[in-house]
């Protein structure tokens, strides 16, 4: 499986994403067109001193043109890039700049984030892999070593679907239930929690996010029988803040929460009516 950057024909920032050509079109792959609107100015503030991945949340809700520092860009998650560069005009003649193998012939259906003239790249078995967006140049690799027994509990491939970032981390949600923060400049795990009872067939191939200095991530498996839930981890220390469970539990138990028991009146049916369903 390959990943590709474009170089672009103008201004200095714009030539490091797409090369418009006379020669004849190259094809372009579904993975890496989605690339092309991350970023075409994106190397102004390559350089400057401020900490990698610098992402707070004015960032996230009103991004720099140049950037998508979030899944779906922003809290909005319309996935719409502003820049304008690249149109249906000259789109036709973009070229290869680099591209680089991403050691994996998975599922790969992650989004990119980049951020100040860096792609995080999300990989399946939850790998994660940064890049100079200028030059193609790997930064640093992220092995998560999940166990690859475990690919069985996946219904629809090893995938990573995306990451998170967030004051200087990356966070990636790994396929076995972890999550994990790694240093946005070096790729060292800086935090790791897991997220799920590593006994039951969870898995997680969404992608996180961060609202308010907290890491949002909730889980699958829900056709193997277990019961899902979004949880909420302080972004510096990885401490749980709170879970919500979005299934009932076990009838016989209390209700774990007061949300739960509201959202229990509109239930209907005879499992429930006999005790609360509460934590299983």
């Amino acid at each position: 499986m390959e990943f590709s950057w474009f170089a672009g024909d103008a201004g200095p920032a714009e030539r490091a994403v797409a090369r418009l050509t006379s020669r004849k079109p190259l094809a372009v792959p579904a993975f890496v067109a989605l690339t092309l609107c991350f970023s075409m100015a994106m190397l102004e503030r390559a350089g400057a001193a401020e900490p990698a991945a610098n992402v707070d949340a004015n960032r996230i809700a009103a991004p720099e043109a140049a950037n998508w520092p979030s899944y779906g860009r922003a809290y909005n998650e319309q996935r719409f890039s502003p820049l304008s560069r690249i149109n249906a005009d000259n789109a036709p003649r973009l070229g290869l700049a680099w591209y680089a193998d991403l050691d994996s012939d998975r599922g790969q259906e992650g989004t990119p984030l980049e951020i100040d003239g860096v792609l995080y790249v999300p990989i399946a078995w939850s790998i994660v892999k940064a890049f100079d967006a200028k030059t193609g140049a790997l930064l640093w690799s992220y092995d998560p070593a999940v166990p690859r027994a475990l690919g069985v509990n996946g219904c629809c491939d090893v995938n990573t679907r995306g990451l998170a970032a967030w004051k200087g981390k990356i966070f990636v949600a790994t396929f076995d239930g972890r999550l994990v923060a790694l240093d946005a400049r070096t790729g060292k795990p800086v935090w790791s929690v897991m997220t799920v009872d590593p006994a039951k067939p969870y898995t997680i191939t969404q992608a996180p996010r961060v609202v308010k200095g907290r890491v949002l991530i909730g889980n699958s498996g829900g056709e193997y029988g277990v019961r899902g839930y979004i949880s909420a981890y302080d972004a510096e220390t990885g401490t749980l803040a709170w879970r919500f469970y979005t299934v009932p539990g076990d009838p016989s138990l209390p209700f774990e929460n007061q949300a739960m028991a509201e959202a229990a009146k509109t239930w209907d049916g005879e499992w429930w009516k006999s005790g609360g369903g509460g934590v299983v």
